[in-house]
């Protein structure tokens, strides 16, 4: 079968499909939504369950039970809802990017900075503990940064995708899909409720460039300071947007050869080693050796396949998605405004013609992706230099961000389950690295936010 014949016939599945998976994710979303959020007391601080994150959990339980399976195709719908979602989701913080770019403009030099944190806290912290847990070359590709969507093209263009680097990138980004959104609300909660930092150090530590984390850790902070929303809002939208774009680069030409360096001095003491025990027993290479490599081998293509099984896409017509997403984006709004109104409704047009202008841009400058021409327009037109910009912005908040951050969490939980076998393939080693990987990028980050906004203030 050619391959144009198995896209067709995947995007008319995917269309024949689409309807159960939209009216789980709409029962299990609005469910959630009802059951609101919970506040729980560990002593030293307290923790803020939101109910994206309640979404993220029963979307996940859902997929992996046994009783009555999700099929994989229903998972792949799910995970191609979820790369729609984002653009929604990224279109309403637009909106609070305009009205809170004077705070922006006057924490430009502190924006800037706190990168920083996300660039060296994975490397010098969660580099470290992986090589001491013995990861292997894997370690290169897991550590480098907080591996989303980008990771994958850096360490394929440059170390192969059959490559164990690249092995490392797919362990930390099922991690991260998995449980970064729930452990990263946990941190910040406990953090924000400390009261030592500045809400805004805390929202730019919050922009580490997974959309999901970021609204889930923004969600946390706002819960310790609801009368700074709006601003905790537009600076962690535009640190993750700086996290999104100045990352490629960041990654390809400073992250990526740092944690490979880093990585040969951490282990060149076992790299001698076991070149000396090769060039000093060559004989000793025998048939337990020979049929180890065959083992190891046949393990790594098992792997592959797995992942080429688990990682197919649907491509889903866009309107298809947006229709979806704007049915279950007006249940959850209405449930969180204890209410429908057709104000909610006139939000999701504003936000349905930004996303929808900014593909059509996309698509015709090729070189500039949807989300930068979203936050772009959207910052824009929200912005106190444009006429129209108050009521927009009045219609907008109608709207409440966390409703759509419950549906994509509720559909990334859906399409998770095909992923469960990759992270058990490639073992536990992953969970403490990936924790320790998210908790020094948050912190770090934070901490030079904190200090460079005292600088410039």
């Amino acid at each position: 079968m050619s391959t144009s014949t198995k896209t067709t016939r995947i995007d008319k599945a995917g269309a024949r499909l689409t309807l159960p998976v939209a009216a789980l994710a709409f029962v299990i979303a609005l469910a959630v939504q009802f059951i609101g959020q919970a506040k729980i007391d560990i002593g030293i601080g307290a923790i803020v369950i939101f109910p994206m994150v309640w979404g993220l959990i029963l979307g996940l339980l859902v997929s992996i039970q046994k009783f009555k399976p999700l099929g994989l195709d229903l998972q792949r719908i799910a995970a191609a809802l979820v790369g729609v979602a984002v653009l929604l989701l990224v279109a309403r913080l637009a909106f609070n990017i305009g009205p809170s770019l004077p705070s922006l403009i006057k924490a430009g030099p502190a924006l800037l900075l706190q990168e920083v944190g996300h660039l060296l806290g994975t490397i010098m912290l969660a580099l470290p503990l992986a090589v001491l847990l013995r990861m292997g070359k894997a370690t290169v590709g897991a550590t480098f940064s907080l591996d989303r969507e980008p990771s994958f093209a850096m360490v394929s263009e440059k170390y192969g995708p059959d490559s164990d680097q690249y092995r490392g990138v797919l362990a930390m980004y099922v991690f991260g899909t998995l449980f970064g959104a729930v452990y990263i609300t946990l941190l910040t909660s406990l953090v924000a409720n400390w009261k030592i930092f500045d809400p805004l150090a805390l929202a730019m530590g919050a922009g580490v460039g997974s959309g999901s984390m970021m609204a889930a850790s923004s969600a946390s902070i706002i819960a310790a300071y609801p009368a700074d929303q709006e601003a905790i809002l537009g600076m962690a939208a535009v640190s993750n947007l700086i996290t999104t774009i100045l990352g490629v680069y960041v990654g390809i030409y400073i992250a990526l050869p740092l944690a490979d360096r880093f990585y040969k001095l951490l282990t060149r003491r076992q790299t001698r080693e076991a070149a000396a025990v090769t060039a000093g027993a060559p004989a000793e290479r025998g048939l337990a050796d020979i049929e180890r490599e065959e083992v190891q081998a046949e393990e790594n293509r098992r792997f592959r396949e797995r992942v080429a099984e688990s990682s197919a896409a649907i491509k889903l017509p866009l309107w298809l998605s947006l229709s979806v997403l704007t049915v279950l984006g007006i249940g959850t709004a209405s449930v969180a405004a204890k209410g429908f109104s057709l104000t909610i409704v006139a939000g999701y047009g504003i936000m349905l013609a930004l996303v929808l202008v900014s593909v059509a841009l996309a698509k015709v400058t090729k070189k500039i992706s949807a989300i930068v021409y979203i936050t772009t327009i959207g910052a824009y037109i929200s912005s106190p230099w444009f006429f129209g910009a108050e009521s927009l912005t009045t219609v907008i908040k109608t709207v409440d961000f966390l409703s759509i951050a419950t549906v994509m969490l509720t559909l990334a939980g859906l399409s998770l389950g095909k992923d469960i076998p990759l992270l058990k393939n490639i073992g536990w080693k992953i969970i403490p690295v990936g924790l320790v990987a998210i908790t020094a990028s948050f912190l770090l980050s934070t901490v030079i936010a904190e200090f460079a906004l005292g600088l410039w203030h």
